[in-house]
């Protein structure tokens, strides 16, 4: 699948928007393991309380595991490095075209799930190696208090365009974060030239290279929402999933971007490690249990994500409702993303930064 599924995801929150809205338990979550073994979790998606929630309900659940947090570059290539003696026995959070990337390196194994009703037909891999668990669109946000629909920023190409918007957006230097990769990404696919180098026309470098220039880039020690719910620097983005953490961390209701070109958007997947084979029945159990309609309900309702489970979108918070009513996904080939993203995050590195 070369392009993220987020169409499909916004009508099917439209169908569950008209339903009755009870949510029944989901037989799909096992909820009754009991084991000794401890599963080792690598994965990028366990800040802002994730994994000690995740930790404390799988326990819940019966299930012991141990999470190891990382960026989803680190992840990725950390995985890739162990395969010949791997540590980890699931990984979930990084991108279809990461777990791609693991498939050809051989680093997963392929498994079924009971819950593949529950989402999309085609949204997962064909092979059984991983399957999608949330929708996260980088979503461009301003201080609703100092912008208004209408002065705010159309576009993630007014940031540089505007001179009324130089120096007041945040700009992440961490090209390791794949929030960050998909929002370079976003851009430059707008300009892509087969005899450009890397693929890239220069007028899109020359916008990247004006896009990173013109922001703030946030030093350690700051926070990019602080800095928008202040009103310093009124202009970031985000993540879908951390809207509602971080509007009700900083006390601001982030005004929302919408652009017409749509989101940069990727899918958080999770697939099973080749490792000891005496585990993987209890991973196989363990996904079973977190992927399910139920599950990943509740964990929309703590963490404001846009579910892939058709079930787990009833439980949707309502920032989340409305991005899948206004929003939609930039059209991206992630194939072709995926290509060639390393060599445009060295190129950025070393020429741009």
């Amino acid at each position: 699948m070369k392009r993220i599924l987020f169409l499909t995801i916004l009508v099917m929150i439209s169908i569950v928007a008209a339903a009755c809205g009870q949510t029944e338990s989901n037989g799909d979550a096992k909820g009754n393991s009991s084991s000794d073994e401890t599963l080792v979790i690598y994965t990028n998606s366990a800040s802002d309380g994730r994994g000690d929630w995740l930790t404390e309900k799988a326990q819940e659940a019966g299930f012991s595991i141990e999470i190891v947090e990382g960026g989803g570059g680190e992840i990725i290539n950390r995985l890739i490095a162990e395969k010949n003696n791997p540590l980890a026995d699931i990984v979930y959070g990084p991108t279809e075209a990461d777990f791609n990337h693991l498939k050809d390196e051989n680093v997963l194994s392929s498994y079924e799930i009971d819950w593949i009703d529950g989402i999309p037909e085609g949204s997962y891999d064909e092979d059984g190696y991983f399957y999608p668990l949330v929708s996260q669109p980088k979503i461009l946000l301003y201080n609703s208090d100092i912008y208004s629909k209408e002065t705010a920023p159309q576009d993630f190409t007014d940031l540089w365009k505007n001179e009324a918007f130089h120096g007041k957006y945040h700009v992440n230097i961490n090209m390791g974060s794949n929030s960050n990769r998909a929002v370079i990404a976003g851009i430059l696919v707008r300009y892509l030239d087969p005899e450009g180098e890397l693929g890239v026309s220069q007028e899109g470098w020359d916008a990247i290279q004006a896009y990173f220039d013109h922001g703030y880039k946030t030093p350690e020690g700051e926070h990019f929402f602080g800095n928008l719910a202040s009103g310093d620097v009124p202009i970031s983005f985000i993540w879908a999933s951390g809207v509602k953490g971080m509007n009700e961390e900083f006390n601001h209701q982030a005004g929302i971007v919408y652009p017409e070109i749509g989101m940069p958007t990727t899918v958080e997947q999770v697939g099973i490690v080749q490792n000891n084979p005496d585990k993987f029945e209890l991973a196989q159990e363990f996904i079973e249990w977190f992927g399910s309609g139920e599950v990943q309900g509740q964990w929309a309702q703590e963490f404001g994500s846009l579910p892939i489970h058709k079930e787990a979108l009833e439980q949707a918070v309502p920032e989340m409702i409305e991005l899948g009513e206004k929003g939609h996904a930039q059209d991206i080939d992630w194939q072709f993303v995926n290509d060639h993203i390393d060599e445009w995050v060295e190129k950025i590195e070393l020429e741009i930064l």
